[in-house]
């Protein structure tokens, strides 16, 4: 029984002795000093940065005039074009039942044509020699000259459909024009291919895409949230992913009335006017970023914002200003624009007011590093 008393008091000794050395150790640490910060002037942006690509102002499509099939193309991708240039010439592949139609009507006409031309020279004898009126011969005449018009009209008409246009045309349906001077940015047909017109029912086959180069647009989506505090002909500064270290300046000229909802959030198109220099050459469909200024104060004071706290229940914003006893004590302020970086105090704080930088760790010492290795 003994044995076990001592047992007993060794290890009450040795637990005192173990609480007392931990005790003197933890207290034995060094205090961590605090860094303090002051406010400043400062001049505040808060900016937000929109996704999106550069596109031509306008990009228009260059369609036939007339179905057939692509006999010879003159242009390539990325030519430049007047306005009137040849891009391609269309072979018109005839309608049968059209054709048979148009061969129907002609012989029709000639047919009524030589009735026309018999009666109005029998007339035309008889009037002479005043047998009828002035009025029955000028109505052979009227029948005649209708008689050959007809004939003309049928003839063009089967000739269009035989080879595409009126023979002495200055312009031939059969040849694909631009009808607007720029780059050719997309040809998406080839030698071969067979076309169709544009008319009431059918947009037609497309046969070049061409755009002016030089008049670029930046084309992005913004979320709900910020919308609201865009306003047409604010400035854009444009970067390319395509162009490092070169920024252009654009401005805001076209905000969606209507949002399309995306990924669970509402987003709203943006356009703003491009203005390029001759020392780049920027392709359409480039990748950019473009960067807004929703929100600028001027001189106003702010901190940084890593010296914030938020309190845990109410989430209002604080910080810890040292006392005249070298202390830090809370106080609660009112915080206005932010940067990500800076935000601007309203109230709270006066500009003299020594600012804890709470987020300070203690440093590791080398010999406590080298333990912990070990």
């Amino acid at each position: 029984m003994k044995i076990l008393k001592y047992f007993a008091i060794g290890i009450l000794v040795l637990g005192a002795i173990f609480a007392t050395l931990y005790f003197v150790k933890t207290n034995s640490k060094t205090l961590i000093e605090y860094d303090v910060q002051v406010a400043s002037i400062q001049n505040i942006e808060k900016k937000t940065v929109v996704t999106g690509k550069v596109i031509p102002e306008d990009e228009v499509e260059i369609k036939p005039q007339i179905s057939g099939i692509i006999e010879e193309l003159y242009v390539e991708e990325g030519d430049l074009v007047s306005n009137g240039d040849l891009l391609a010439k269309v072979k018109v592949v005839p309608n049968e039942q059209a054709l048979n139609s148009a061969k129907g009507r002609l012989s029709n006409t000639l047919i009524l044509l030589k009735n026309a031309e018999v009666e109005f020279k029998r007339n035309e004898t008889l009037f002479k020699k005043e047998i009828i009126s002035q009025r029955e011969y000028d109505n052979a005449k009227l029948n005649y000259d209708q008689a050959q018009q007809n004939v003309e009209n049928a003839r063009t008409d089967l000739q269009i459909i035989k080879l595409g246009s009126a023979g002495g045309s200055s312009i031939a349906n059969t040849n694909i024009r631009a009808t607007v001077p720029g780059t050719v940015l997309e040809i998406p047909i080839k030698e071969g291919d067979q076309v169709i017109e544009s008319n009431t029912f059918n947009a037609g086959t497309t046969i070049a895409t061409v755009a002016d180069l030089n008049k670029m647009i930046f084309e992005g989506k913004v979320d709900e949230a910020e919308v609201a505090k865009l306003i047409i002909g604010m400035p854009l500064k444009v970067t390319l992913g395509a162009i490092e270290d070169e920024s252009f300046d654009a401005q805001l000229k076209f905000i969606a009335p209507k949002g399309n909802e995306e990924d669970g959030t509402v987003q709203f198109k943006i356009e703003g006017d491009v203005y390029l220099n001759d020392s780049v050459f920027i392709r359409a469909g480039y990748s950019a970023n473009a960067s807004l200024v929703l929100e600028k104060k001027d001189s106003i004071m702010a901190i940084s914002e890593a010296l914030l706290q938020f309190d845990k229940v109410t989430n209002d914003p604080y910080v810890e200003i040292k006392n005249d006893a070298g202390e830090f004590e809370r106080k609660d302020i009112e915080v206005g624009i932010s940067d990500g970086i800076n935000v601007e105090v309203i109230s709270g704080i006066e500009m003299e007011d020594e600012i804890k930088v709470w987020n300070k760790t203690e440093p590791i010492k080398i010999g406590e590093e080298e333990e912990s290795n070990n």
